[in-house]
């Protein structure tokens, strides 16, 4: 199958599956006269979301900026702290076992508290965000980094090249293509995190509409931010993935 012929089914299966959910939503609420309370028709949901456009624009706007400002840093934070715990081994032994542990700590256990001390506002949603997007950026860069054959390595110490050099000739080739699912990883995580910041520390953005609808029992208005949230969430991966791959097709 030629490249462009295997992109195609790339994106056709999706699609496919894509109307055929969509086409049994719509059966299920038409022939079991499911009511909108419980759960609306997608021809209900698509004029709550076009009746108010710029509500939803507006609100998925502020969820990106949480997840570029809070994304961005934690994922750069997470790889510095990475490529020093691959590289400086008394770091590694006294810092990798606590960021192990912390990776698997309920980040939604975090928000309460930074709620208590920091309050309800943007640099507080950002912070979560960031605080989520790190660990598995900084736990993927140390395991890549890992993964460098010791004799390339030795290689460029018998001809005294410096730390730096190395790092960027030969050990981020080797630690790229976990780099890369690190960062995938990191931004699906940074759209959850700043969902649940909104559930908890702001006040603005589509997390805070989802929470808003659900209460108020609009599941129309909560299913249309959740649709804007998830193609929110499957383009900022998509970036993320494309951008990755061009990197290492250069490599």
């Amino acid at each position: 199958m030629t490249r462009t012929g295997s992109r195609g089914v790339r994106v056709a299966l999706p699609a496919g599956a894509l109307i055929v959910g969509v086409t049994a939503w719509w059966t299920a609420t038409a022939a079991l006269s499911i009511p909108p309370y419980l759960l609306p028709s997608p021809v209900a949901v698509a004029t709550r979301l076009l009746a108010s456009p710029e509500l939803y624009a507006r609100n998925a706007l502020a969820t990106l900026v949480k997840v570029l400002a809070g994304g961005g840093a934690g994922i750069a934070a997470g790889f510095c702290l990475g490529v020093a715990v691959a590289h400086v081994e008394p770091f590694r032994r006294a810092v990798f076992p606590y960021l192990v542990a912390l990776r698997v700590l309920p980040k939604v256990a975090i928000a309460p508290v930074l709620l208590l001390y920091l309050g309800i506002g943007f640099e507080t949603a950002v912070l979560f965000v960031a605080l989520v997007a790190f660990f598995p950026m900084a736990v993927s860069t140390a395991a890549g980094f890992d993964r460098v054959p010791p004799r390339q390595r030795d290689l460029l110490r018998s001809v005294n090249a410096d730390r730096f050099r190395a790092l960027l000739a030969v050990d981020l080739r080797f630690a790229l293509p976990d780099v890369v699912a690190g960062a995938k990883q990191s931004v699906v995580l940074a759209v959850v995190g700043a969902v649940v910041a909104e559930w908890i520390v702001a006040t603005t953005g589509l997390g805070y509409l989802v929470l808003l609808g659900s209460e108020t029992v609009q599941v129309a208005a909560m299913l249309a931010a959740v649709v804007v949230l998830v193609c929110l969430g499957v383009g900022l991966y998509g970036a993320v993935a494309l951008v990755g791959r061009r990197i290492l097709w250069t490599q």
